[in-house]
């Protein structure tokens, strides 16, 4: 299942989730700083979604309330619904 999340508070606009049987195939951003992101993306890969949800939730960026982080786990809890 593919699953398009529009983020909210942060550089990147977009998150596009691949996800089979509960794990991630695949993640990708859209905006934001790229290199950071595409770690992120390759760090999360093959790993359980409840997993990325529990380690990447609630990282902040400075000041803001989110990061692109706590943005994929809000992504995974919105697509787990």
């Amino acid at each position: 299942m593919t699953y398009d999340y529009q983020t909210q508070g942060t550089c990147s606009k977009v998150i596009r989730i691949t996800e089979e049987n509960g794990v991630l195939q695949e993640v990708k951003f859209v905006g934001g700083c790229p290199g950071n992101l595409q770690g992120i993306s390759r760090l999360v890969k093959g790993m359980k979604v409840d997993d990325a949800i529990n380690r990447l939730e609630g990282i902040r960026c400075g000041a803001k309330p989110t990061s692109c982080p706590d943005q994929l786990a809000q992504a995974l809890k919105t697509m787990k619904n």
